[in-house]
């Protein structure tokens, strides 16, 4: 079994910054990839980034050039730093990791107020 926990979320005004953390624990497989979704008020769950074992990255458009995931294989740690934040951006933020299977945190909420 994986655990997950997110931190980090918060209120940030238009243009500011947040990082979010995500701690993974238990039985976790080396190759692996880890990420975040994030789910707005009304709308479906949709990919923000994911990031491979190895390094690889994938980002949504609409947050490409603003966002950066990394991650920290030695203390099972994915993060994801969130620049120039605007008001749609704001959601609950889900880390997961999948292997075999998806994984999900509980969630962390992000508002950017304008």
């Amino acid at each position: 079994q994986v655990q997950l926990v997110e931190s980090g979320g918060g209120l940030v005004q238009d243009g500011g910054s947040l990082r979010l953390s995500c701690a993974a624990s238990g039985s976790i497989s080396r190759l692996n990839a880890m990420g975040w979704y994030r789910q707005a008020p009304g709308k479906q769950r949709e990919l923000v980034a994911s990031i491979l074992s190895s390094g690889t990255t994938n980002y949504a458009d609409s947050v490409k050039g603003r966002f950066t995931i990394s991650r920290n294989n030695t203390k099972n740690m994915v993060y994801l730093q969130m620049n120039s934040l605007t008001p749609q951006d704001t959601a609950v933020y889900y880390c997961f990791l999948t292997t075999l299977r998806m994984y999900w945190g509980q969630g962390t909420q992000v508002t950017v107020s304008s």
